[in-house]
């Protein structure tokens, strides 16, 4: 269990003795592959736990960092009252491998999707530039981030238009820009290189999701290209067909909301941002057991955002059950990576099929603006 925690300390120990060229930047496991928000949020974990020594106090202070997970998960499912009750006894008791990621191998993961569930509390209290702030943040400790922001983008345009939005990108850049400074001022390529490297290979040993594949099929770039295609398709026709909620042009996004014709419907903040996250999760070139935080918080949702019967709650158990099963299959076999696709497709089946989009109003009295805003942002 300590394996990537010793990395983590000897990747940011070169930092604290002064090392700024990013390619200098190492620890047992490899060269370091992550932005720089990682480098000083595990800097602080670096002294507070007296070089990384005291692991003890360091699964202390992760634990305190799953609470306050489960906190910012639980505070988005009540805005957006679709879970049951009792669900929520699985997404905080029933998953030994999201407790292991958290607790026990203290990965980086958890510390990226936590402030990542922040910036989505942010965004539905309508403190947009605050949320982008914390979600850039989130980008710079790891990148799987970078999955919700083709959501991102799509709520900007419809919250500000294309002018309106520039802005909130803007935030987001700059502050990529001003926590890589130290590293851009000496080697630059190789802090990009390094931190932002969308075309690194994975090895097929640790593989959950793609075991069923012959290892040259996996490591071939013609099939990383595929699912790059899969992705994109797929981006593109859920922001046509449910995310885009007018039979308008979705051009009309470009505009000043105040000149759309008819104004511009509220929008399911929730469901555009995990929906463009599940998706590329079902198009990655691989998962690790590490990355089913990227998603595991963010599935009760998407298995009961659609109308559900009583009759249909256990289905929607059953795919829970099975996808925790898969990720605790180690190691993966083509039955658990199979297991795993299937359950996918079953969820993007139901979004497709159950989620689709209705205009509403847009315009509320003035006497019940704090509602409407309530229900805009679910």
């Amino acid at each position: 269990t300590e394996i990537d925690w010793k990395a983590y300390m000897q990747e940011v120990e070169g930092f604290a003795n002064g090392t700024l060229d990013y390619t200098q930047l190492k620890g047992d496991t490899g060269p370091l592959v992550y932005p720089a928000g990682f480098v000083y949020i595990f800097l602080g974990l670096y002294h507070a736990t007296g070089r990384g020594s005291d692991i003890r106090l360091a699964q202390y202070l992760f634990a305190a960092l799953y609470l306050l997970n489960l906190l910012l998960v639980f505070r988005i499912y009540c805005r957006t009252n679709k879970v049951p009750p009792y669900v929520f006894f699985f997404m905080c008791c029933a998953s030994y491998r999201i407790h292991s990621i958290f607790v026990l191998r203290l990965f980086n993961d958890p510390v990226a999707m936590a402030i990542l569930f922040l910036a989505i509390n942010l965004f539905l209290e309508e403190r947009w530039s605050w949320g982008c702030l914390l979600f850039s943040l989130a980008v710079s400790v790891k990148m799987n981030i970078l999955l919700f922001a083709p959501g991102l983008l799509f709520l900007l345009l419809h919250r500000f238009g294309l002018l309106g939005c520039i802005p909130k990108l803007c935030i987001c850049a700059v502050l990529q820009v001003v926590l890589g400074l130290p590293f851009l001022l000496v080697n630059p390529i190789g802090y990009l290189t390094r931190s932002f490297d969308l075309g690194r290979q994975f090895q097929f040993k640790w593989t959950v999701n793609w075991r069923f594949l012959p290892e040259e099929v996996f490591q071939n770039r013609a099939f990383h290209a595929v699912l790059l295609l899969a992705h994109l398709a797929g981006l593109g026709l859920f922001a046509l067909r449910r995310w885009h909620s007018t039979k308008e042009s979705i051009l009309t996004l470009l505009k000043d909301p105040a000149k759309r014709k008819p104004p511009s419907p509220p929008l399911t903040i929730v469901f555009i941002l995990f929906s463009s996250n599940f998706l590329g999760v079902c198009c990655s070139r691989s998962l690790h057991y590490q990355f089913y935080v990227w998603y595991f918080h963010t599935l009760p949702y998407l298995l009961w955002c659609t109308p559900t019967t009583k009759l249909a709650h256990m289905p929607k158990v059953l795919l829970l059950g099975v996808i925790e099963l898969c990720w605790n299959t180690y190691p993966s076999t083509v039955c658990s990576s199979l297991s795993l696709h299937i359950c996918h497709g079953l969820i993007l089946l139901q979004l497709w099929y159950g989620t689709a989009s209705t205009p509403v109003s847009h315009t509320p009295t003035p006497s019940r603006k704090r509602t409407a805003m309530s229900k805009k942002a679910q």
